[in-house]
Order: C-alpha cells, then structure tokens, then sequence
C-alpha cells in the first residue's frame, strides 16, 4: 500500500463541511483551518467531517484525470478502444486497451493508490469516532460499508493486497499481501454489521442520498458474495434489496444517466460531481488533486473535436478518448431502446444534421465509427466559463439494473431459473425487449448478453468476462489466461513495501 503517500492527509480530513441542504453542496465547501488531530473526532461535526473526507476519495479516484478507476476497468474490454491521436497520445491507456501494460503503469498504480486513500479514511472514522449515540453509529456504518466498497475494488483488481484496517505508524508502513479469502472475510464482515445501522434510501433527506443506504450494502454484499460463488448467499442478499421495494427501474432509458436522474429510484450508489466550480484553463488543478470536483473523465472521452460536428445532437466534442467498438454497438438488437441511448454510428450522428469529418480512409487512430452516448459530452451537463472543465455528470456505481442482473446469475448457479428468468425479463422488459424463455446453458447465454448491453461502458464488462472464465474467448489472444484476470501490484509499491515480494502471475 501507498502508506508513504497516506500519512500525509491525516491532517486534510478537517477540510471538509457537514452537508447542509443541497445534494452536493458537500462538494463545494471551503477549507476552514487546520485542527490537531489530539482535539478532533470529539463531536458529532466532527463525525460528519470526517465520513465526508472518506466520501469525497470517491470523486478523485472515479475522475482522476487520465486515471480514473472507469477507464481502467473499462479499457481492456471489447467494449472500447484506447483513443487519442495517436498511439503516443496517453500510451497508458493504449496499454490498456492492448493489454500490454506492466507493473509500471501510472494508471494502475493511480488505482490501487486512490483505494488505499479512501481505505485510510475510512479507517480513520471507524476507529477514532466513539459510538456514543445513534447518529456516530450511522456514520460508522458508513464508513464500513465504504471501506468494504474500496477493499471489494481491489480484491477484485489485484487479488492479494495488504488489509490495514488501522492507522500505521511510519515504521509498520510496509504490509504483507493479505490471502484473498481474508479480505473477502472482512469485506464481508464490515457489510453485516453495517446493514441493521444504516437506514433505507428513503429516510435520507435530499441532501443526503450521496450516503450509503441499507440497500448499498446489501448490493454491494451480494456481488461481493457472487465473486465468491457463494450463491446462496448471493441471491439472498440480492433479494433483501428487491424485496424492500426502495428501488426501481427508470424509464425512459434515454435520460438515465443525464444530470436530470442523478439520485433516482434507480440509483442505489452514484458518485456526486459538480460543474459550478467555474474553472477555466487557468485555475483548472491538473495532475490528479484530490481537491478536484468536477468530472474530467466525460471531457477526455468525448468525440476528438478537431472531427465533430454536433448539429442539433447537444453533443460537443470532447478528446477522443475510449470510442466504443463496433462489437459493442452490434451487442445490441437493432430495436434495443438502449442502443440509441449508449452508443451512435456516424449515421445516428447524420440524422441529427451533424456529422465525422475524419479522412473514412485513413480515420484517426483508434476509431472504428461510433460515438458513446451513455455518460456523453452533452453541452446541458456542463458550465462556464470553460465547458470542456466543469462537467457535472455522476458516476453510477450500482444500480438495480444491475442488481436485477445479478441477483438472476446467482438464482441460475442454484438451478433456480424461474427465478432467474423474472429478474432478468424485468430487465428486458425495461428495455422493450420480449422475455427470455431459455433455460440451462442458453439461459446463461441470455445472462452475459444481457449484461453486456445494460450495463454497456459502466465499468464492469472487463471483471465480467474474467470471472465467467470467458475473457479469452471473447478478448482474443490480447488475453493471456493466468496472467490477466488481474492487474500488476504496481511497481511502487514493490519497490518500497519490502514485505511484498513477488507479484502477480505473468508480471
């Protein structure tokens, strides 16, 4: 773990305001002063600054420049292409893309740096607020849940990885790689006993629906235990959080991941950004400030403007990076509501009277003809005085779609397909697409399809494939099998944590 670098923002925690009355105002508060840490965590303030602290790594590590974790989970999939203008415009990310990437790639090391950030956090809250009344409880609670969804991030990432589940010293900076059962076990272990604490989506206010719910952990405990197969398990977990009837699908499809339905019945863990920051190129914080508020992701992954024409798309250019494939736009059925909603051809561009002005000949690096819609540079998601800086837009992290979704695969492992097939068709249905019929290996079939076009560019399509066994059948000879259901420990951290000595398989 990056602990050389997490010592320092123990002191940056008091930086962060309570939430008062906008659903991201705890985004946009100013620092106040500095506080010896001897004379913090005495109030129930004290409690609220410091879960927002282990809240706000959300943003930095889902936004972080060219390092977001989205584009590295999104990256090695068919889903999307690296981008750029070249093949030296980010090469990190085209070594994503290819798969071809080492234990020295910033983007990985960014990634497993971010999670540890928001695990101290976290720690932070857990062990140093007192749990003297219901409200300090609640925000315990959270905290668990949040440390759970960091540790769930890179378990699943980078397999063995140190469990810290205190503050260390400078001396005990250096941690072994805990067994990948024992971090499952913890994770497992602060999600039940945060569940009775945490109230029900609809008990937050509107300023607070940023929080984890009851239903985020439950969410989050049922993929947890779905990468264990423990499905049984699983399924139950997934069904406390249908069963409560918090959730439900959205319609239409179009809107869902617009500004207008941040925070819906739908969203069950989204990550708040805001664009009323009003940077521009002058005050813009590069390089990866954990300050930053806004989502620069959308910017660098919009259509290269140098070729986009919007015409009345309310599309605007962005960078050019991570174009969907072609093999993502054929996943959907010509009919599908969701493709029009995630991904356009040149020719869905056309018949909004804009268009791609790139040579069809010799077309910029890396585009093969489509444009993502889903999370899109869409001009009403963004501010002044600079648009490209001050995207707004979220982040969903889970949603019942994808709880649907899963909680039918974990009903299948049990030979439960009628079960399985009401999830899923509630999916479909969603979607204006006839029910599944299917059953044993064409029901599981109808699973994978159906969650590569729900869930299409959201960031787990790659960890999908990998742990279906599928990746190399779909990725190609790019996957090399035992080595790349994980990703590299980063070299930093072999480097200068002397308890870790070997790395993952093929690296």
């Amino acid at each position: 773990m990056k602990n050389r670098f997490i010592h320092k923002i123990l002191f940056v925690l008091v930086f962060f305001m309570a939430i008062t009355s906008c659903k991201k105002e705890f985004l946009e508060t100013v620092p106040y002063g500095k506080l010896s840490v001897d004379n913090f965590y005495k109030t129930d303030a004290d409690a609220q600054n410091a879960i927002v602290a282990a809240y706000d790594i959300l943003q930095w590590v889902n936004a972080r420049d060219w390092s977001s974790v989205w584009l590295a989970k999104t990256l090695p999939s068919d889903e999307t292409t690296a981008g750029g203008s070249s093949a030296g415009d980010q090469p990190n990310l085209v070594e994503l893309d290819r798969l071809n990437y080492s234990s020295g790639n910033p983007v990985i090391k960014d990634v497993y740096t971010g999670q540890y950030f928001g695990i101290y956090r976290c720690n932070i809250v857990i062990n140093k607020v007192e749990p003297t009344n219901d409200f300090r409880k609640k925000i315990i609670a959270e905290a668990k849940t949040l440390r759970a969804y960091y540790y769930s991030e890179l378990v699943m990432m980078f397999g063995k990885v140190p469990l810290n589940l205190t503050e260390l010293a400078p001396s005990e900076y250096s941690q072994p790689r805990a067994e990948v059962a024992a971090i499952y076990a913890q994770i497992e272990k602060d999600l039940t006993e945060a569940i009775p604490v945490l109230p029900l989506r609809s008990q937050y206010a509107t300023a607070d629906q940023f929080r984890v719910s009851k239903g985020t952990a439950q969410a989050l405990l049922g993929k947890v235990f779905l990468y264990e197969k423990k499905w049984k398990e699983s399924s139950d977990a997934f069904e406390a959080v249908i069963t409560s009837h918090e959730y439900e699908l959205v319609t239409p499809v179009d809107s869902l991941f617009r500004k207008s339905q941040e925070f819906n019945k739908e969203s069950i863990f989204e990550v708040s950004f805001t664009g009323v920051k009003g940077y521009d190129w002058g005050t813009f914080q590069w390089g990866g400030n954990r300050n930053m508020e806004n989502n620069i992701t959308w910017q660098l992954c919009g259509p290269r403007g140098d070729y986009f024409v919007a015409g009345t798309s309310g599309m605007v250019g962005g960078w050019g990076f991570v174009y969907p494939t072609k093999a993502m736009y054929d996943a959907f059925e010509p009919t599908d509501r969701r493709r029009h909603a995630t991904v356009w051809s040149i020719a869905d561009l056309q018949g909004y009277g804009g268009n791609w002005t790139g040579d069809p000949i010799n077309p910029p690096f890396d585009f093969v003809g489509y444009f993502r819609v889903k999370y899109g540079t869409f001009s009403a998601e963004t501010n002044g005085p600079v648009g490209e800086l001050n995207y707004g837009t979220n982040m969903r992290l889970i949603r019942y779609a994808d709880v649907l979704l899963m909680a039918s695969e974990a009903y299948y492992r049990q030979t439960l397909e009628g079960k399985a097939l009401i999830e899923l068709n509630k999916v479909r249905q969603r979607a204006g697409r006839t029910d599944v019929t299917a059953s044993g290996t064409a029901l599981f079939d109808a699973i994978v399809k159906e969650r590569q076009v729900e869930l299409a560019m959201e960031g787990v399509r790659f960890f999908d494939l990998v742990r279906w066994n599928l990746a190399s059948s779909v990725l190609g000879s790019k996957f090399v099998v035992g080595k790349h259901e994980l990703f590299p420990i980063p070299l930093d951290e072999m480097t200068n944590n002397s308890k870790i000595t070997e790395n993952n398989p093929g690296y």
